[in-house]
């Protein structure tokens, strides 16, 4: 004996459809293994700090860390930046997973939140020899990180500007204070401004269109300067110096000439 069919009645079978055509697509696409790259690039970023720190301290060295341990960390970020631009605009071209904003903001604060504020943890131990107070500024990096991220989150897409500091520049700011190597107390405050800054209603533009190649341009030049840096290449230690210093003072000046644009438009 035939066992019965069960049908579904027209307006079951459309909802079982419309819930199957809404469900996120849950499998990993092309931009998302470039995320998991962001997060992979974060964490290398850390192992490479911590296995320098180790060798450090075992060798009863004092100071600084060495440069080539410095620059490779810097490196790391700042290839997590790129891929970190690279995968929404991918993602954009070519369709994105369910998991991709996600895996983006879980991705972020390994590479844009962590691992930028164990650099601040290692440089202040090492700089200066205090323990708490640089573990609490980079707690703050850390969480300023988290809430920037999360608000992002929440915001409407669309919008021509970020609200606050984007984490991938605050981590690149925060980097180029380790850079600079100021006294411990002073490097302190500049790395809470940049925190402050992430979590401020400060805007700053979007790098959209033809912006995006300028700005993996500019990173590319990055890890170029660092290269020469970290090699000792004359002339490495002023161009460091002068990328660092340009690059502070992009992120404490552009809100400002934002907010002059918008008053001129306005009038």
């Amino acid at each position: 004996m035939t066992p019965p069919e069960h049908t579904l009645a027209p307006e079951a079978e459309s909802l079982v459809a419309s819930e199957t055509d809404d469900t996120p697509r849950l499998r990993l696409g092309v931009a998302d293994y470039l995320t998991l790259g962001n997060a992979l690039c974060g964490f290398l970023a850390v192992w490479a700090l911590a296995m320098a720190q180790a060798g450090h301290m075992a060798a009863g060295a004092e100071g600084s860390l060495p440069r080539t341990s410095v620059a490779t960390a810097g490196a790391l970020l700042l290839f997590a930046s790129a891929l970190d631009v690279l995968d929404g605009r991918i993602a954009r071209r070519f369709g994105g997973s369910g998991m991709g904003a996600e895996l983006d903001n879980l991705a972020d604060v390994i590479s844009f939140g962590f691992a930028p504020a164990f650099f601040v943890v290692t440089w202040g131990a090492l700089s200066g020899g205090m323990n708490v107070l640089p573990v609490l500024v980079g707690a703050a990096v850390l969480a300023a990180a988290i809430v920037r991220l999360a608000r992002f989150s929440c915001q409407a897409p669309g919008t021509d500007y970020f609200t606050g500091l984007p984490s991938p520049f605050g981590a690149m700011a925060i980097v180029t204070v380790v850079l600079l190597d100021p006294p411990v107390y002073g490097g302190l405050a500049a790395v809470l401004l940049i925190s402050w800054l992430m979590v401020s209603r400060m805007e700053y533009p979007k790098p959209r269109g033809k912006r995006i190649y300028a700005v993996l341009g500019t990173i590319g030049a990055a890890v170029a300067l660092l290269a020469a840096w970290a090699l000792g290449v004359p002339a490495g230690d002023v161009l460091i110096y002068l990328m660092s210093a340009l690059v502070l003072l992009f992120i404490v000046t552009i809100p400002f000439y934002v907010l002059a644009v918008r008053r001129t438009d306005a009038g």
